[in-house]
């Protein structure tokens, strides 16, 4: 098992920057890809970014590129997720996740999940 903890959420003005933290413990060796997803409010949760283990390998979603930025530190189990240029349609509660065997946009295809962080961006 894989164990999560996000934390950083909170409540911050349109443009603001804010940094996500997400704990990883347990079996961290077999997983590879960690994620960050969202959802909000009476909306179906959706992919943000993913990093693979060795970093090479990186993905966004459109409506967050240029603005937000996944990093990983694989020696602490620490992934973060830094987002800039915050939009009140970025409010949501930010899950980070972990895929056993690749990266992928898919919210149904993560195998591990936290349980969440509130952002909330007011105009």
């Amino acid at each position: 098992q894989v164990q999560l903890v996000e934390s950083g959420g909170g409540l911050v003005q349109a443009g603001d920057s804010l940094r996500l933290f997400c704990a990883a413990s347990g079996r961290i060796y077999a997983t590879d890809a960690m994620g960050w997803l969202r959802q909000a409010p009476g909306k179906e949760r959706e992919f943000v970014a993913a990093m693979g283990r060795s970093g090479a390998v990186t993905l966004y979603a459109d409506s967050v590129k240029g603005r937000f930025t996944i990093s990983r530190d694989n020696a602490k189990n620490m992934v973060y997720l830094q987002m800039a240029s915050l939009k009140p349609e970025d409010t949501a509660v930010y899950y980070c996740a972990a895929n056993r065997e690749y990266v992928t946009r898919s919210p149904g295809a993560y195998d591990y999940w936290g349980q969440g962080t509130q952002v909330t961006v007011s105009s």
